[in-house]
């Protein structure tokens, strides 16, 4: 469905993305914004982020981007002193960022079937929302770590694991709950906001124009992405126009994030399945890739490359050549590693009919990126609505339909392939020119949104700019809400022990979506 025809009232076109892709921003009453859900969710489109803010005058607003034919439509409703509509009974999805919405506003979602806290473990001030201007109750500190209260599965041989949120290895906070009967899985519960780092709070503290460098930081790898996506939500905002040269060496960067992870991914997986010789050569492929990286662009993991009105460092001509030889030789590495996988039977045991997430699952939670396209759910930004220069180098997507472990193994292989065949033909057509050019500021507030098809799936950024050069209010989200409640039904029915080899099939952002 297009957004016009929505006819939504106080419709304001934010920008038009070099595609077919635009934005559109409407603020409309409670009623307006069910209705709204309900039409877009009935007629294939998907919720993108949900969140809130307090504006100039004190009162309050919840904001929805979702993902329709030709863009982005933002919706912006007031919220009344006894909250706003419950939007988590038309996207599933939205659960989680409601509750991180009270956590970080105080907005609560009238008749939300689960309101407990997210962000907020009862470790901070009694009474304190970090991102109202005026929070009350700084003095007021609760006493501790709270009783989180999981669900509870009943039943003859029934009971719990607990694991997390601290693991053995040297990774993220997050805590899981299993209900279990002997090792097969009844139901399993995640509780996350552990890595909580206030990075929407920083973003009023941050220049407009340095925001990309708290941006790449959200998470370490998926920099690219988060730090083009808020170049991108500037940019539309400063209405700035970027060079040729500057959105094919960002698209380079991108694909080159998404070959680095996929190559850690692959090793991993091998590795969690007993395999260990395939952790130690895609480990070795993904180190090879990370020292070109910083040979040509000056850095490992590509952070700080992508800057507001293009991109910081050129590639000189000799390292085309490297990077071109790279490609060759990686693809030729690659796919043998894909035939010693597919031989191993052992393997293919652990990874065949483990873990499986069906196409309708997928959709009720608005699952997207990888993990979406590996369950027949065929959603890929540079696809739908492409923006530059994917508009002018075609993505072919990679999927699958069986939904299983090695359904997300076949599909890394797949967008491998893919992105070093776009990577020789972003080097190939490289234009010529400038790789940056100057943005103006704007002396009155401006809003923008940012939409990039990250490693594990869409990265959005909606922002808006304040006076002298500031950030009024900086969301970012990561696909991992929409992904990580699918996680909790693809476990059920598979025994324990395989949950480290599915959940790393996954392999989603803990700290990232906990902003």
């Amino acid at each position: 469905m297009r957004i016009e025809a929505f006819g939504l009232p106080n419709q304001t076109r934010l920008s038009a993305f070099a595609g077919r892709s635009s934005a559109f921003l409407a603020r409309v009453d409670p009623d307006t914004w069910m209705r709204t859900a309900r039409t877009a969710r009935e007629n294939g489109g998907r919720l993108i982020s949900l969140w809130g803010n307090e504006e100039a005058t004190g009162t309050f607003a919840i904001s929805a981007a979702y993902a329709l034919e030709d863009g982005i439509l933002w919706l912006e409703a007031p919220v009344a002193a006894q909250g706003y509509p419950d939007l988590s009974t038309v996207f599933p999805c939205a659960a989680r960022m409601q509750r991180a919405v009270f956590d970080l506003l105080g907005l609560r979602a009238i008749g939300a079937a689960d309101s407990r806290p997210w962000l907020n473990h009862g470790n901070w001030p009694r009474d304190y929302h970090p991102l109202q201007k005026l929070s009350s109750g700084a003095e007021r500190f609760q006493s501790g770590e709270e009783d989180y209260p999981f669900v509870r599965v009943d039943g003859d041989g029934v009971h719990e694991i607990a694991v997390g949120p601290i693991h053995a290895g040297v990774i993220e906070p997050g805590h899981f709950r299993f209900s279990v009967v002997g090792e097969k899985v009844l139901r399993l519960e995640e509780r996350f906001g552990y890595a909580h780092r206030g990075i929407e709070k920083l973003f009023e503290r941050t220049p407009l124009l340095l925001g990309y460098r708290l941006a790449g930081r959200i998470a370490g790898d998926t920099t690219v992405a988060f730090s083009w996506a808020y170049c991108m939500a500037v940019e539309r905002a400063l209405d700035g126009r970027i060079p040729p040269r500057a959105q094919w060496l960002r698209a380079l960067l991108l694909e080159r994030e998404r070959i680095a992870n996929h190559l850690g991914d692959l090793g991993a997986l091998g590795n969690d399945a007993g395999f260990a010789y395939g952790l130690a050569q895609f480990s070795r492929l993904k180190e090879d890739w990370l020292r070109v990286n910083d040979q040509a662009f000056g850095h490992r993991y590509l952070m700080d490359r992508i800057v507001p009105g293009g991109v910081s460092k050129d590639i000189d001509s000799r390292f085309i050549t490297a990077i071109q030889t790279q490609c060759e030789r990686i693809d030729t590495e690659v796919r043998v590693m894909q035939r010693i996988y597919e031989d191993q039977s052992g393997l293919q045991d652990r990874f065949a009919g483990s873990g499986i997430l069906s196409a309708e699952v997928a959709e009720h939670f608005s699952v997207c990126g990888l993990v979406a396209r590996a369950s027949s759910r065929k959603t890929d930004v540079r696809v739908d609505h492409p923006y530059a220069p994917y508009h002018e180098v075609p993505v072919q997507m990679v999927s699958d339909a069986r939904g299983d472990v090695a359904a997300r193994v076949a599909v890394r292989f797949g967008e491998i392939y893919e992105s070093i065949r776009l990577i020789q033909t972003l080097l190939a057509g490289l234009p010529e020119g400038d790789i940056v050019t100057v943005l103006e500021q704007r002396g009155s507030p401006a809003r923008g949104v940012g939409w990039i098809e990250g490693w594990r799936g869409d990265v959005f950024v909606a922002l808006e700019t304040g006076a002298g050069g500031t950030l009024s209010r900086c969301h970012c989200h990561d696909p991992s809400w929409q992904n990580w409640p699918a996680l909790e039904h693809a476990i059920i029915g598979n025994i324990v022990p395989d949950f480290p080899l599915i959940n790393k099939s996954f392999n989603l952002n803990y700290a990232g979506h906990d902003l």
